[in-house]
């Protein structure tokens, strides 16, 4: 948080009405007693349980700092009752605004734009900021992240990655083991030495789902062949009886559910697109922090993850797409056909020598259903100079009625709904979650995976498929962005800047249109808005976006 001046924070903390905050067991302490401490103000509630697993770790840090008498905590409640608040305050053994001060509470929480808790921002001495990750510090380094600054955090962190090891990991200042599924704590030294994957997981993502039992086999398989391999499981479960469920069916280790501290692994992670399976080495180096999509496509033959190993797997992924064809793509057994509106199946073998889409889509998508007339005319104008094209469409629908309904205002070929062909197709282009429209040359090879941006933009003259053509359309797109400054402000979005982002197509925030190839993008925050939107002065968009009671 940056400020052009600097507020009294310790004003702040009071109201007209009240100069003290309170303890637990009612006392009342002056706010000025705070002057010349650092102070964290701790955004938290009792309805929230990453706060319920993160309060025992900063209980037992505050106990050890504040002996010293240069530091405390004041909570700043995000309650809305004054029951679970006082049930919640009891177990603290730090100070607290008072819960009848909901204005105070409020304003804070406006202040420091608290998106999240639990969150503790930590106030210096001088009365300015000098952190605001304390929750991470104290995770992951306990007592000694004390004073919790910015600077000791970055201290810590580099002094981390030069000694980067499985304990610097795995362990946290309150915790050196991980649980077996019968519920025994494991030393995470049985691990040192060892290939470790670290698998991020939630029982409720389907993805997840699938891909556990892939895992699972791979796992078995290299413990069969005796590999010094292991497995410890981030889960991402909201509620623990989900975990519980999960977790018995699981061969491998894992973090305790009620432990928060695997947050500190989320740097080597990358991203947490699910699931995801971060490899260390037996040195206690990251290997690689993405290694789901290499098991999907390779199986057991991806380990040991080695770098040389995924340059080998890139060489035979090479080949593969050199020689893919139409059939090789669509062809599973006796499964050689895709079916026209009566119903008729149509040979694949017919549609080899065609430029092809593949159009994956769904009627519950808003974007998919802004694209369709697009695409529809589109395809109607090369039809009429062309007969060497064909679209077909590739359903992500839950049932065949929504299949049946949406396919019927379609005028191409679909695949059939719910083949094994689509799951195939799904896993060879990696668009788990999203509807691209990939464009198949004569030869059956991929020419391009982001078509949606091309027809957008271009229509009819995106065809044909080569890659010479989306080579030049691409670079009219890159010059079109240049007329764009690459960061803006705007009012519907003032907590962030928005940058300008290659995007294939997404839905505006502003206008609440499609948009496709560029976008002002918060990725934080998943807004976008289209450059129109983003670059017009809209007045009626002049409203406070602070203006809600309400706290997170």
């Amino acid at each position: 948080m940056t400020e052009t001046t600097t507020p009294d924070y310790l004003s702040l903390l009071s109201s007209t009405e009240r100069d003290f905050l309170v303890r637990n067991n009612g006392d009342q302490v002056k706010v000025d007693s705070l002057r010349g401490k650092k102070f964290g103000l701790y955004f938290s509630a009792s309805w929230c349980r990453r706060c319920h697993r993160f309060n025992p770790y900063l209980v037992e840090v505050y106990n050890e700092v504040a002996s010293k008498g240069d530091f405390e905590v004041v909570f700043v409640s995000a309650d809305k009752d004054e029951e679970p608040f006082n049930g919640y305050f009891s177990k603290m053994p730090w100070l607290a605004v008072p819960f009848s001060d909901s204005e105070t509470r409020y304003q804070l929480d406006v202040l420091f734009k608290v998106s999240e808790i639990p969150y503790l921002v930590i106030i210096g001495e001088n009365g300015k900021i000098l952190g605001d990750h304390g929750v991470e510090t104290i995770q992951k380094y306990g007592v000694e992240g004390y004073p919790f600054t910015a600077e000791r955090r970055r201290e810590l962190d580099e002094a981390a990655k030069e000694e980067q090891s499985l304990r610097s990991i795995l362990v946290s200042p309150f915790r050196d083991f991980v649980i077996s599924p019968d519920g025994n704590m494991v030393p995470v030294s049985e691990l040192e030495g060892k290939t470790v994957g670290l698998y991020f997981s939630a029982s409720s993502h389907q993805s997840c789902v699938e891909f556990t039992p892939k895992l699972v086999e791979v796992y078995e398989k290299l413990k069969a062949k005796g590999e010094s391999f292991e497995i410890v499981l981030i889960p991402l479960d909201n509620v623990e009886e989900s975990f519980e469920q999960d977790f018995k069916n699981m061969p491998w280790f894992s973090f305790p559910f009620e432990d928060n501290s695997w947050g500190n692994v989320f740097p080597f992670s990358e991203s947490l697109d699910l699931p995801t399976l971060v490899v260390i080495g037996p040195d206690g180096k990251i290997l690689h922090a993405k290694v789901a999509n290499a098991i999907e496509e390779h199986g057991v033959l991806a380990y040991p993850f080695t770098p040389e190993k995924f340059k080998e797997l890139l060489e035979i992924e090479k080949a593969k797409e050199e020689a893919q064809t139409l059939e090789s793509l669509l062809v599973l057994g006796d499964l050689n056909f895709v079916i026209g509106k009566d119903g008729a199946k149509v040979p694949v073998s017919e549609l080899v020598g065609k430029n092809i889409i593949l159009h994956h889509s769904t009627h519950g998508c808003r974007s998919c259903r802004g694209f369709l007339p697009k695409l529809i005319k589109t395809y109607h104008d090369i039809k009429a100079k062309d007969h060497s094209f064909e679209v077909i469409f590739i359903s992500s629908d839950r049932n065949q009625a929504s299949f049946d309904e949406f396919f019927s205002s379609m005028p191409w070929l679909a695949l059939p709904f719910r083949e094994e062909r689509k799951k195939n197709l799904v896993k060879k282009f990696k668009n788990q979650g999203t509807h691209p429209a990939i464009a198949i040359g004569l030869s059956g090879r991929t020419v391009s995976k982001k078509l949606r941006q091309f027809i957008a933009y271009f229509g009819p003259d995106a065809y044909p498929f080569t890659e010479e053509k989306f080579k030049h359309l691409d670079e009219q797109l890159e010059e079109m962005a240049k007329q764009w400054p690459e960061k803006v402000k705007h009012n519907l979005h003032a907590e962030h800047e928005l940058l300008l982002t290659r995007r294939d197509s997404y839905n505006c925030d502003g206008c609440r249109e499609t948009g496709y190839a560029w976008s002002y993008l918060c990725k934080n925050c998943d807004f976008d808005l289209h450059p129109n939107c983003a670059l017009k002065n809209d007045e009626e968009t002049d409203s406070d976006p602070t203006d809600k009671r309400e706290f997170v």
